[in-house]
Protein backbone atom coordinates (compact mmCIF):
# COMPACT_ATOMS: atom_id res chain seq x y z
CA UNK A 1 0.00 0.00 0.00
CA UNK A 2 1.28 3.46 -0.93
CA UNK A 3 1.37 6.12 1.79
CA UNK A 4 0.09 9.56 0.83
CA UNK A 5 2.83 11.09 3.02
CA UNK A 6 5.72 9.31 1.30
CA UNK A 7 7.64 11.21 -1.39
CA UNK A 8 10.57 10.61 -3.71
CA UNK A 9 12.98 13.29 -4.90
CA UNK A 10 15.07 12.20 -7.90
CA UNK A 11 18.31 14.11 -8.42
CA UNK A 12 18.83 14.28 -12.18
CA UNK A 13 21.05 17.29 -12.77
CA UNK A 14 24.41 15.62 -13.41
CA UNK A 15 26.12 15.66 -16.79
CA UNK A 16 27.56 12.11 -16.62
CA UNK A 17 31.01 13.12 -17.84
CA UNK A 18 32.57 9.72 -17.04
CA UNK A 19 30.44 8.11 -19.77
CA UNK A 20 31.53 10.38 -22.60
CA UNK A 21 30.97 10.06 -25.54
CA UNK A 22 27.73 8.11 -24.86
CA UNK A 23 26.76 10.70 -22.24
CA UNK A 24 26.89 14.35 -23.33
CA UNK A 25 25.96 17.67 -21.77
CA UNK A 26 22.96 17.81 -24.09
CA UNK A 27 21.86 14.27 -23.08
CA UNK A 28 23.50 13.02 -19.88
CA UNK A 29 23.86 9.46 -18.66
CA UNK A 30 20.56 9.35 -16.75
CA UNK A 31 18.63 9.89 -19.98
CA UNK A 32 20.53 7.25 -21.98
CA UNK A 33 19.71 3.54 -22.38
CA UNK A 34 23.21 2.51 -21.32
CA UNK A 35 22.11 -1.02 -20.36
CA UNK A 36 20.62 -1.70 -23.80
CA UNK A 37 17.24 -2.79 -22.37
CA UNK A 38 14.98 -0.12 -23.84
CA UNK A 39 14.84 1.94 -20.63
CA UNK A 40 17.03 4.76 -19.36
CA UNK A 41 18.44 5.03 -15.85
CA UNK A 42 15.92 7.70 -14.82
CA UNK A 43 13.05 5.53 -16.07
CA UNK A 44 14.35 2.56 -14.07
CA UNK A 45 14.73 4.76 -10.99
CA UNK A 46 11.18 6.06 -11.27
CA UNK A 47 9.71 2.57 -11.77
CA UNK A 48 11.64 1.24 -8.78
CA UNK A 49 10.21 3.84 -6.41
CA UNK A 50 6.75 3.97 -8.02
CA UNK A 51 6.10 0.54 -6.51
CA UNK A 52 5.56 2.18 -3.12
CA UNK A 53 5.26 5.92 -3.77
CA UNK A 54 2.30 7.53 -5.61
CA UNK A 55 3.09 9.16 -8.96
CA UNK A 56 1.86 12.53 -7.71
CA UNK A 57 4.42 12.39 -4.87
CA UNK A 58 7.51 12.51 -7.08
CA UNK A 59 9.73 15.52 -7.61
CA UNK A 60 12.63 15.58 -10.06
CA UNK A 61 15.48 18.04 -9.60
CA UNK A 62 17.28 18.81 -12.84
CA UNK A 63 18.79 21.50 -15.02
CA UNK A 64 16.56 23.84 -17.00
CA UNK A 65 17.80 22.29 -20.26
CA UNK A 66 16.61 18.84 -19.22
CA UNK A 67 13.04 19.53 -18.09
CA UNK A 68 11.45 18.52 -21.40
CA UNK A 69 13.59 15.37 -21.48
CA UNK A 70 12.39 14.39 -18.00
CA UNK A 71 8.75 14.88 -18.97
CA UNK A 72 9.24 12.90 -22.17
CA UNK A 73 10.81 9.96 -20.37
CA UNK A 74 8.53 10.11 -17.30
CA UNK A 75 5.09 10.88 -18.78
CA UNK A 76 3.32 10.11 -15.49
CA UNK A 77 4.71 13.35 -14.03
CA UNK A 78 3.24 16.81 -14.53
CA UNK A 79 5.42 19.85 -15.39
CA UNK A 80 5.13 21.25 -11.85
CA UNK A 81 6.78 18.07 -10.52
CA UNK A 82 10.01 18.83 -12.38
CA UNK A 83 12.00 21.45 -10.46
CA UNK A 84 14.83 23.17 -12.30
CA UNK A 85 18.06 24.75 -11.11
CA UNK A 86 19.10 28.03 -12.74
CA UNK A 87 22.75 27.22 -12.03
CA UNK A 88 24.78 24.32 -10.65
CA UNK A 89 25.25 24.58 -6.88
CA UNK A 90 25.83 20.92 -5.90
CA UNK A 91 23.29 18.91 -3.91
CA UNK A 92 22.62 20.92 -0.72
CA UNK A 93 20.68 23.77 -2.41
CA UNK A 94 18.77 21.22 -4.49
CA UNK A 95 17.77 19.27 -1.39
CA UNK A 96 16.84 22.48 0.45
CA UNK A 97 14.60 23.61 -2.41
CA UNK A 98 12.78 20.28 -2.61
CA UNK A 99 12.35 19.99 1.17
CA UNK A 100 11.01 23.49 1.73
CA UNK A 101 8.60 23.02 -1.16
CA UNK A 102 7.48 19.66 0.23
CA UNK A 103 6.93 21.13 3.68
CA UNK A 104 4.56 23.67 2.15
CA UNK A 105 2.73 20.86 0.36
CA UNK A 106 2.66 18.36 3.22
CA UNK A 107 4.20 19.08 6.66
CA UNK A 108 4.03 15.34 7.43
CA UNK A 109 6.08 14.36 4.38
CA UNK A 110 8.76 11.69 4.61
CA UNK A 111 11.04 11.77 1.60
CA UNK A 112 13.67 9.60 0.00
CA UNK A 113 16.28 11.50 -2.00
CA UNK A 114 17.97 9.41 -4.67
CA UNK A 115 20.35 9.75 -7.59
CA UNK A 116 18.77 9.11 -10.98
CA UNK A 117 21.47 6.88 -12.43
CA UNK A 118 22.05 3.95 -10.09
CA UNK A 119 21.51 0.25 -10.73
CA UNK A 120 19.60 -2.03 -8.35
CA UNK A 121 19.57 -5.70 -9.30
CA UNK A 122 17.23 -6.98 -6.56
CA UNK A 123 13.98 -5.02 -6.66
CA UNK A 124 12.25 -7.11 -3.99
CA UNK A 125 15.02 -6.53 -1.46
CA UNK A 126 15.04 -2.85 -2.40
CA UNK A 127 11.30 -2.58 -1.77
CA UNK A 128 11.65 -4.22 1.64
CA UNK A 129 14.61 -2.08 2.70
CA UNK A 130 13.13 1.21 1.55
CA UNK A 131 9.75 0.63 3.17
CA UNK A 132 11.53 -0.05 6.44
CA UNK A 133 13.59 3.12 6.01
CA UNK A 134 10.50 5.25 5.39
CA UNK A 135 8.85 3.86 8.55
CA UNK A 136 12.00 4.43 10.60
CA UNK A 137 12.35 8.05 9.44
CA UNK A 138 8.66 8.77 9.98
CA UNK A 139 8.87 7.79 13.64
CA UNK A 140 12.17 9.51 14.54
CA UNK A 141 13.81 12.92 13.89
CA UNK A 142 16.83 11.34 12.20
CA UNK A 143 18.71 11.59 8.92
CA UNK A 144 19.00 8.16 7.37
CA UNK A 145 21.38 7.01 4.67
CA UNK A 146 21.72 3.67 2.90
CA UNK A 147 25.04 1.83 3.28
CA UNK A 148 26.03 -0.99 0.93
CA UNK A 149 28.12 -3.86 2.27
CA UNK A 150 31.37 -3.73 0.27
CA UNK A 151 32.26 -6.75 -1.85
CA UNK A 152 35.77 -5.58 -2.76
CA UNK A 153 38.14 -2.77 -1.67
CA UNK A 154 36.65 -0.11 -3.96
CA UNK A 155 38.50 3.18 -4.30
CA UNK A 156 35.77 4.89 -6.29
CA UNK A 157 33.19 5.12 -3.50
CA UNK A 158 32.94 7.11 -0.31
CA UNK A 159 32.53 5.02 2.85
CA UNK A 160 30.37 5.15 5.97
CA UNK A 161 31.71 3.87 9.28
CA UNK A 162 28.84 2.51 11.36
CA UNK A 163 28.77 1.84 15.08
CA UNK A 164 28.81 -1.88 15.81
CA UNK A 165 25.36 -2.92 17.07
CA UNK A 166 24.62 -6.59 16.55
CA UNK A 167 21.16 -7.50 15.29
CA UNK A 168 20.14 -3.91 14.48
CA UNK A 169 19.04 -2.88 11.00
CA UNK A 170 19.58 0.80 11.75
CA UNK A 171 22.79 1.92 13.42
CA UNK A 172 24.31 5.33 14.22
CA UNK A 173 26.93 6.64 11.83
CA UNK A 174 30.33 7.26 13.39
CA UNK A 175 31.85 9.13 10.45
CA UNK A 176 31.90 9.52 6.70
CA UNK A 177 35.09 8.77 4.77
CA UNK A 178 36.20 10.15 1.44
CA UNK A 179 37.21 7.85 -1.43
CA UNK A 180 40.23 5.92 -0.10
CA UNK A 181 43.40 4.63 -1.70
CA UNK A 182 43.73 0.87 -2.24
CA UNK A 183 45.49 0.13 1.04
CA UNK A 184 42.93 2.09 3.09
CA UNK A 185 40.04 0.44 1.24
CA UNK A 186 41.45 -2.98 2.13
CA UNK A 187 41.59 -1.91 5.79
CA UNK A 188 37.96 -0.79 5.64
CA UNK A 189 36.96 -4.13 4.18
CA UNK A 190 38.75 -6.09 6.92
CA UNK A 191 37.26 -3.95 9.72
CA UNK A 192 33.74 -5.09 8.85
CA UNK A 193 31.84 -1.95 9.85
CA UNK A 194 32.54 0.21 6.80
CA UNK A 195 29.96 0.51 4.04
CA UNK A 196 29.81 2.09 0.62
CA UNK A 197 27.92 5.37 0.64
CA UNK A 198 25.02 4.85 -1.78
CA UNK A 199 24.02 8.53 -1.93
CA UNK A 200 20.40 7.68 -1.02
CA UNK A 201 18.85 9.48 1.95
CA UNK A 202 15.56 9.19 3.85
CA UNK A 203 14.14 11.72 6.33
CA UNK A 204 11.08 13.66 7.36
CA UNK A 205 10.91 17.22 6.08
CA UNK A 206 10.96 18.44 9.66
CA UNK A 207 14.19 16.59 10.46
CA UNK A 208 16.13 17.74 7.39
CA UNK A 209 14.97 21.35 7.59
CA UNK A 210 16.07 21.49 11.24
CA UNK A 211 19.45 20.04 10.22
CA UNK A 212 19.80 22.57 7.40
CA UNK A 213 19.13 25.41 9.83
CA UNK A 214 21.68 24.05 12.30
CA UNK A 215 24.50 23.17 9.91
CA UNK A 216 23.90 25.12 6.70
CA UNK A 217 22.15 28.35 7.68
CA UNK A 218 23.63 30.10 4.63
CA UNK A 219 21.53 27.75 2.49
CA UNK A 220 18.51 27.34 4.76
CA UNK A 221 17.84 31.04 5.18
CA UNK A 222 17.71 31.64 1.44
CA UNK A 223 15.09 28.97 0.83
CA UNK A 224 13.27 29.86 4.03
CA UNK A 225 12.88 33.39 2.65
CA UNK A 226 10.78 32.11 -0.26
CA UNK A 227 8.11 31.59 2.40
CA UNK A 228 4.52 31.25 1.23
CA UNK A 229 5.54 31.66 -2.41
CA UNK A 230 6.23 27.94 -2.75
CA UNK A 231 3.67 26.33 -5.05
CA UNK A 232 2.60 29.73 -6.39
CA UNK A 233 3.51 31.61 -9.60
CA UNK A 234 6.10 33.58 -7.58
CA UNK A 235 8.10 30.47 -6.68
CA UNK A 236 10.37 30.29 -9.71
CA UNK A 237 11.78 33.82 -9.56
CA UNK A 238 12.42 33.69 -5.81
CA UNK A 239 13.96 30.20 -5.94
CA UNK A 240 16.21 31.20 -8.83
CA UNK A 241 17.52 34.08 -6.73
CA UNK A 242 18.04 31.75 -3.76
CA UNK A 243 20.08 29.38 -5.92
CA UNK A 244 22.18 32.20 -7.31
CA UNK A 245 22.99 33.44 -3.81
CA UNK A 246 23.81 30.00 -2.37
CA UNK A 247 27.29 28.54 -2.00
CA UNK A 248 28.08 25.39 -3.95
CA UNK A 249 28.14 22.59 -1.37
CA UNK A 250 27.03 18.97 -1.11
CA UNK A 251 24.43 17.75 1.35
CA UNK A 252 26.95 15.12 2.48
CA UNK A 253 29.61 17.64 3.47
CA UNK A 254 27.26 20.42 4.58
CA UNK A 255 24.87 18.39 6.75
CA UNK A 256 25.39 14.63 6.93
CA UNK A 257 29.01 14.79 8.10
CA UNK A 258 28.14 17.33 10.82
CA UNK A 259 24.87 16.06 12.29
CA UNK A 260 24.77 13.77 15.34
CA UNK A 261 21.40 12.36 14.24
CA UNK A 262 22.61 10.35 11.26
CA UNK A 263 21.78 6.65 11.01
CA UNK A 264 22.62 4.11 8.33
CA UNK A 265 20.61 1.17 7.06
CA UNK A 266 23.24 -1.35 6.05
CA UNK A 267 22.33 -3.89 3.40
CA UNK A 268 24.10 -6.50 1.33
CA UNK A 269 21.35 -7.80 -0.96
CA UNK A 270 20.39 -4.95 -3.30
CA UNK A 271 22.90 -5.86 -6.04
CA UNK A 272 23.68 -2.13 -6.09
CA UNK A 273 26.01 -0.17 -8.34
CA UNK A 274 26.35 3.55 -8.92
CA UNK A 275 27.44 2.68 -12.49
CA UNK A 276 30.12 5.30 -12.11
CA UNK A 277 32.46 4.13 -14.85
CA UNK A 278 32.62 2.20 -18.10
CA UNK A 279 34.11 -0.69 -16.15
CA UNK A 280 31.18 -0.73 -13.73
CA UNK A 281 28.77 -0.75 -16.66
CA UNK A 282 30.62 -3.67 -18.24
CA UNK A 283 30.17 -5.63 -15.02
CA UNK A 284 26.38 -5.29 -15.26
CA UNK A 285 25.87 -6.19 -18.90
CA UNK A 286 25.10 -9.56 -20.43
CA UNK A 287 28.08 -11.12 -22.18
CA UNK A 288 28.77 -13.82 -24.72
CA UNK A 289 30.86 -16.92 -24.13
CA UNK A 290 34.06 -14.88 -24.61
CA UNK A 291 32.95 -12.23 -22.11
CA UNK A 292 32.22 -9.64 -24.79
CA UNK A 293 29.29 -7.28 -24.33
CA UNK A 294 28.04 -5.55 -27.47
CA UNK A 295 24.88 -3.54 -28.04
CA UNK A 296 23.41 -0.90 -30.31
CA UNK A 297 24.57 -2.19 -33.71
CA UNK A 298 22.57 -4.24 -36.21
CA UNK A 299 25.34 -6.83 -36.56
CA UNK A 300 28.43 -7.47 -34.48
CA UNK A 301 31.10 -9.88 -35.73
CA UNK A 302 33.82 -10.71 -33.22
CA UNK A 303 36.69 -13.09 -33.88
CA UNK A 304 39.54 -13.94 -31.54
CA UNK A 305 38.29 -11.19 -29.21
CA UNK A 306 37.33 -11.34 -25.54
CA UNK A 307 36.45 -9.19 -22.52
CA UNK A 308 35.42 -6.19 -24.65
CA UNK A 309 32.65 -3.64 -24.13
CA UNK A 310 31.19 -2.34 -27.39
CA UNK A 311 28.53 0.39 -27.34
CA UNK A 312 27.20 1.74 -30.65
CA UNK A 313 24.47 4.36 -31.05
CA UNK A 314 23.73 3.78 -34.74
CA UNK A 315 21.47 0.70 -35.05
CA UNK A 316 22.22 0.42 -38.78
CA UNK A 317 25.95 0.04 -38.26
CA UNK A 318 27.82 -3.24 -38.61
CA UNK A 319 30.74 -3.78 -36.24
CA UNK A 320 33.63 -6.08 -37.15
CA UNK A 321 36.39 -6.68 -34.59
CA UNK A 322 39.25 -9.13 -34.80
CA UNK A 323 41.95 -9.89 -32.24
CA UNK A 324 40.93 -7.34 -29.61
CA UNK A 325 40.93 -8.12 -25.89
CA UNK A 326 39.95 -6.03 -22.87
CA UNK A 327 38.94 -2.88 -24.72
CA UNK A 328 36.16 -0.32 -24.63
CA UNK A 329 34.78 0.62 -28.04
CA UNK A 330 32.27 3.48 -27.84
CA UNK A 331 30.93 4.68 -31.17
CA UNK A 332 28.52 7.62 -31.53
CA UNK A 333 27.54 9.78 -34.49
CA UNK A 334 30.57 12.02 -34.12
CA UNK A 335 33.04 10.21 -31.84
CA UNK A 336 34.77 6.83 -31.89
CA UNK A 337 36.65 6.08 -28.66
CA UNK A 338 38.80 2.96 -28.22
CA UNK A 339 40.84 2.40 -25.05
CA UNK A 340 41.75 -0.33 -22.55
CA UNK A 341 38.74 -1.18 -20.39
CA UNK A 342 40.58 -2.21 -17.23
CA UNK A 343 42.45 1.05 -16.59
CA UNK A 344 39.82 3.42 -15.14
CA UNK A 345 42.29 6.22 -14.51
CA UNK A 346 43.49 6.07 -18.07
CA UNK A 347 39.93 6.16 -19.43
CA UNK A 348 39.20 9.13 -17.18
CA UNK A 349 42.26 11.00 -18.44
CA UNK A 350 41.39 10.24 -22.06
CA UNK A 351 37.80 11.45 -21.55
CA UNK A 352 38.88 14.64 -19.79
CA UNK A 353 41.28 15.52 -22.59
CA UNK A 354 38.96 14.60 -25.46
CA UNK A 355 35.67 15.94 -24.06
CA UNK A 356 37.24 19.34 -23.36
CA UNK A 357 37.41 19.78 -27.13
CA UNK A 358 33.83 18.51 -27.61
Amino acid sequence: MKSTHHYCVIMAGGIGSRFWPLSRVEKPKQFVDALGIGKTFIQLTYERFARFIPAKNFLVMTGENYKDMVLEQLPALSPDQVLTEPCRRNTAPCVAYAMYKLRQMDPEAVAVVTPSDQYIGNDEAFLRVMRGCMDFARERPVLLTIGISPTYPATGYGYIQARREEGQDFTPVMRFKEKPDSRTAMTYLSEGNYYWNSGMFVWSVGAIIEALRDHLPEVATRFESVGMAYNTPMERALVNQAFTDCPSISIDYGVMEKSDRVYVRCTNDLAWSDVGSWGALYGLLEKDIRENSASGASRVNLTDSNHNLIKVTNPKKQVVIDGLSGFLVADTDDVLMICPLSDENRIKAVIEKASSKD
